[in-house]
């Protein structure tokens, strides 16, 4: 109902709104934010990394997924091939992650750069037609 006072429509107008975005793919799952401060995770990192060739792309993307201080992974243009979020408790923890990743296959070079503060976080962006 704070969604429909909002955008002035109907309950049932905004409900079957979302539905038709969800059958549409334009909502793909919900989600939380966590506050990573509150489980432990005092330090937030960037991580670029750079691969010897293309072709490790596939196993270096396998091979972090069961790394969970990963969270996100972006592959990207420019002097490295990939940018990794890391949320970690320490910088002994973000050492031993740079010692995991340095030690993968194809994994030529790592830049990283500490997070002091997150200025704006957010996981998309809407475009509200004119």
């Amino acid at each position: 109902s704070n969604i429909s006072k909002e955008i002035h429509l109907s309950v049932s107008a905004v409900i079957e709104r979302i539905r038709k975005m969800e059958e549409t793919g334009v909502i793909k799952e919900y989600t939380i934010i966590v506050n990573e401060k509150k489980t432990g995770n005092e330090m937030t990192a960037m991580m670029e990394v750079s691969l010897e060739h293309p072709k490790y792309f596939d196993d270096f993307a396998e091979q972090i997924q069961g790394m969970d201080c990963i969270v996100s992974c972006y592959y990207q243009t420019g002097d490295f091939d990939l940018l990794l979020k890391i949320s970690c408790q320490s910088s002994d923890e973000l050492e031993e992650i740079h010692r995991q990743v340095m030690s993968l296959t194809g994994v030529s070079a790592t830049r990283t750069h500490v997070v002091l503060k997150t200025v704006k976080n957010i996981y998309s962006a809407i475009r509200r037609p004119e």
